[in-house]
């Protein structure tokens, strides 16, 4: 009896045949697969950290005010306000007309002590001539002792009379004077209570003056940087407005506020400025320039609340560094930590990169010096 061994032979021929149908259909399959991983995900430029010139400060804030401020009120007996001269925001000059108060009753007082005093002096020329007359004749025996002795008084008299007379003119001057309100000194007019028709009394303030417009701010500064600033030191600050304004440290206070620990520092501003006296204002004290490493703005970037930038390697993957970032200047950032100087960069478009991707360098972004910060 014959054996058929044909059916198992052919079946074992089509097992073998389709075995390798499929490994070169999983072969087919991979080829595309390390392609697609060996593929770019991106076109990039690069840049790299360049060295700048940046001006070392300390942040600080504080109010600013008035450098001295006038209080300007009555000195003389008050009256009541017959002009005003001047509004708050006037500028002045020193000796300027600020107010005038009624002043009637002491010119009359004024005329009637000079019409006074000629009365007075024309009496002390009458008796100095009567006791020289009498000297003479009492040598002569002509006159007797107690009529010489009255020719001498009656002089005195009259002279002490001439001296009151004096006295009370000038006082009556005084106090004509003293109802014109000057300006002390030249400056802005920064309040004003004084009003046209009201009495005015002894000692009432009746204007505020900021002297020579000159304001400073007053910057607090910790107690543990005190010891670093010096008078003459350049200072900026930023109003609210916006607006830059420079100034120059004047003085550092002796004390230190025993609540906050902090220091006043005392900077006179330049003036012509916004800065306003009663505004808050933040800046900094500079303590001259120190060079750093700096990159683009676009090429900082924020991962799991940490600034990093997409280093490019050799093979053209990405790795993120994790730095350390310090001032802004324009769209430059400082970078104190965690960058070579020779280290590429991405310039911009990071955020769709991870760490590891293939990058396609396109050309190495053109990045100007950047240019040195004036003080």
């Amino acid at each position: 009896m014959r054996t058929n061994t044909s059916k198992p032979r052919r079946l074992a021929t089509a097992m073998s045949v389709c075995c390798s149908l499929l490994a070169c259909a999983h072969t087919a399959q991979a080829e595309p697969s390390a392609s697609a991983a060996a593929r770019a995900a991106l076109s990039v430029t690069l840049t790299s950290p360049q060295k700048a010139d940046w001006p070392t400060s300390l942040p600080v804030a504080g109010n600013i005010a008035a450098w001295q401020e006038v209080v300007i009120g009555i000195e003389g007996a008050g009256g009541r306000i017959v002009e005003m001269g001047v509004q708050v925001g006037d500028k002045v000059h020193k000796g300027q007309l600020l107010a005038r108060l009624q002043g009637d009753t002491i010119a009359a007082d004024l005329a009637q002590s000079r019409a006074g005093l000629t009365e007075a002096q024309a009496l002390l020329a009458e008796a100095q001539a009567n006791a020289q007359r009498a000297k003479e004749l009492q040598a002569s025996g002509m006159i007797s002792t107690q009529g010489a002795v009255q020719a001498f008084t009656a002089e005195q008299t009259a002279r002490a009379r001439v001296d009151s007379l004096k006295a009370k003119l000038q006082s009556d001057q005084l106090r004509l004077a003293q109802t014109r309100v000057l300006a002390p000194d030249d400056g802005v007019v920064s309040a004003r209570t004084a009003t046209l028709g009201g009495v005015a009394q002894p000692g009432q303030e009746l204007f505020r003056l900021i002297r020579q417009q000159r304001l400073e701010w007053r910057a607090e500064v910790p107690a543990s940087d005190l010891g670093r600033i010096k008078p003459g030191q350049p200072a900026m600050l930023t109003t609210p407005g916006g607006q830059r304004v420079t100034g120059k440290v004047r003085s550092v206070a002796p004390t230190v506020d025993a609540a906050s620990r902090n220091g006043l520092v005392y900077v006179d501003l330049v003036p012509g400025s916004e800065a306003r006296a009663g505004m808050y204002a933040r800046g900094e004290l500079q303590f001259g320039q120190a060079t750093g490493l700096t990159l683009p703005q676009s090429a900082v970037l924020l991962r799991d609340g940490y600034p990093v930038a997409l280093r490019v390697g050799a093979d053209n993957r990405v790795s993120l560094a994790k730095i350390t970032v310090g001032r802004r200047q324009g769209d430059r950032v400082e970078v104190l930590s965690g960058l070579a100087t020779d280290a590429r960069v991405v310039a911009s478009g990071g955020a769709f990169l991870g760490d590891g991707d293939l990058v396609k360098v396109v050309a190495a972004a053109a990045v100007p010096a950047p240019a040195k910060v004036a003080k």
